[in-house]
């Protein structure tokens, strides 16, 4: 049942990622009720299975299987072949996981010390100019380590991701710095000919693997509770709204942030593209200030 319905994603458009994470998730479930018929599992049979996953301190996984359980008993009672959602009735059941914040640097100075740390890395190249690009694209890490060379126009400085990459299953085009287009430009001669810019160590049929960036910076001696690949997205939007000079939904639309009015998202991807281009080169080159001068620029307030 969970594998027609995850069949279903597949067929909607689900980004890959997330059909891994239901893969994931339902290889976690099979061992307590794979060989169970959808029909008779009770929810005692299911909460005994999350509160396993649970106690052994996985608190944000049992609430994920517990989530995905329930999509896939519904799915079970629209098509006919069970009655009722007992994942449904375990609202509340489980253990409320504490929610973990990107670790990310917001003190300019302290940035400054990682960008000149970030030049003296001695790793893979792939892994160098990742982490070289990353602070100036500010996108998601799964979004830069698979990104592709025919996504990247060098010419017009425009990256277009495409909606099946996307955490909110909609194309986004994001304005390269000429920073940016220099370290793309200096990668495409290390990537061996791979679709991928930042091709794994291993085979260049395949992307460098996720925990490639916050390895990098582990080596660098920034702990998991100092600095994370991810946050290098929270670094820019806390820098650039404390900067005053961007409009927050222009910084919004950069981070490629979900907007729940559909009309306004639309128009917001569209008026607010000339500011992220002013918008990305002025960051680039504040992060360039930081790192080859120390030098922290005082900021004029809004209003």
């Amino acid at each position: 049942m969970a594998a027609e319905y995850m069949a279903k994603m597949e067929k909607e458009g689900r980004a890959e990622a997330t059909l891994v994470k239901a893969r994931w998730l339902l290889a976690q479930m099979q061992p307590g009720l794979g060989k169970l018929p959808i029909a008779e599992i009770t929810p005692p049979e299911l909460l005994r299975v999350l509160k396993k996953v649970e106690e052994s301190g996985k608190r944000e996984t049992a609430r994920r299987m517990r989530s995905f359980a329930s999509r896939v008993f519904r799915y079970g009672v629209a098509t006919g072949r069970c009655q009722h959602d007992p994942a449904g009735v375990l609202r509340g059941a489980l253990v409320v996981p504490v929610v973990q914040h990107h670790a990310a640097i917001v003190d300019p100075v302290r940035l400054g010390e990682l960008l000149r740390a970030i030049d003296g890395y001695q790793g893979q190249p792939a892994a160098y100019m990742a982490l070289r690009l990353t602070p100036h694209v500010f996108q998601r890490p799964g979004e830069v380590r698979q990104m592709r060379w025919s996504e990247i126009d060098l010419e017009n400085a425009v990256w277009a991701i495409p909606a099946g990459r996307m955490k909110q299953r909609q194309p986004h085009h994001v304005p390269l710095s000429r920073q940016s287009v220099e370290l793309l430009t200096e990668m495409r001669g290390l990537s061996n000919h791979s679709e991928f810019v930042f091709p794994s160590v291993r085979t260049p049929k395949r992307p460098m693997s996720e925990n490639t960036v916050n390895g990098a910076l582990r080596r660098l001696g920034y702990g998991g509770d100092e600095m994370t690949a991810h946050g290098f997205r929270t670094t820019a939007s806390s820098l650039l709204n404390e900067s005053g000079k961007w409009n927050p939904d222009a910084i919004e639309q950069a981070l490629s942030h979900a907007d729940k009015n559909t009309i306004r998202s639309i128009y917001n991807r569209s008026s607010y593209w000339h500011e992220r281009v002013e918008m990305v080169q002025w960051w680039s080159d504040y992060l360039d200030s930081l790192r080859a001068r120390g030098e922290v620029i005082e900021f004029s307030r809004a209003g």
